[in-house]
C-alpha cells in the first residue's frame, strides 16, 4: 500500500503553483461540503442516530485517512464529523433548499478547482489516478498544517521528491 508521502507528493506533482493551491483550499471544502449534503438524503433511524449515505462515506474515508496518518486522520475525521452534521442540517430543508446548496456548492467549486488548473497548465490529478478525488480533501489539510507549521518531515519528504 502508498505511504501517506506518495499519495500527498503524486497529488502534489499536479499542484506545484501556489494560485492553484490556494483555489484548492477553497473548491475542496465546497465539493466536499456539497457531497455530504447531498448525501444526506436518505435518512434512517440506527439505535436512535440518523444514518445516511454521508455518514457511510464519512466513516469509510476517515478510516482511510487514519490508516495513513494518526494525527492528520484525526483531523479529517473531525472535520468529516463537521461536513456530515451541515449535510444533515442542510438535508431537513425544503427539496429545493437542499438541492440549492448541495448542487451550489459543488458546482461553485469546481469552477475554483478547474480555474486552478488553468494557473497550473495541468490537468486535474484524479484524472490520472481516480484516487486523487479521496486524497484532494487530505492534501488541503496537510497544506493547512505545514503553513503552521506541523508536520515538517513529512513536508519535506514530499518536498524532497522534486527537488
Amino acid at each position: 500500500m502508498k505511504t501517506i508521502t506518495d499519495y500527498l507528493a503524486e497529488y502534489a506533482a499536479y499542484h506545484r503553483d501556489r494560485r492553484n493551491v490556494a483555489t484548492h483550499l477553497i473548491g475542496i471544502p465546497m465539493i466536499v461540503i456539497a457531497l455530504q449534503i447531498l448525501l444526506s438524503r436518505p435518512q434512517w433511524v440506527v439505535a436512535d442516530y440518523p444514518l445516511s449515505p454521508a455518514v457511510i462515506v464519512a466513516i469509510l474515508a476517515g478510516l482511510f485517512y487514519l490508516k495513513l496518518d494518526f494525527f492528520l486522520g484525526v483531523v479529517m475525521a473531525i472535520l468529516l464529523a463537521l461536513t456530515v452534521w451541515l449535510g444533515h442540517s442542510v438535508a431537513v430543508l425544503d427539496t429545493s433548499l437542499y438541492l440549492s446548496w448541495g448542487i451550489g456548492l459543488f458546482v461553485v467549486g469546481w469552477i475554483f478547482q478547474f480555474i486552478g488548473h488553468y494557473f497550473e497548465g495541468r490537468k486535474p490529478a484524479f484524472v490520472d489516478d481516480i484516487m486523487g478525488l479521496a486524497v484532494g480533501p487530505l492534501f488541503v489539510v496537510a497544506e493547512v498544517v505545514f503553513m503552521l507549521g506541523g508536520k515538517r518531515q513529512l513536508h519535506q519528504d514530499i518536498e524532497a521528491r522534486f527537488s
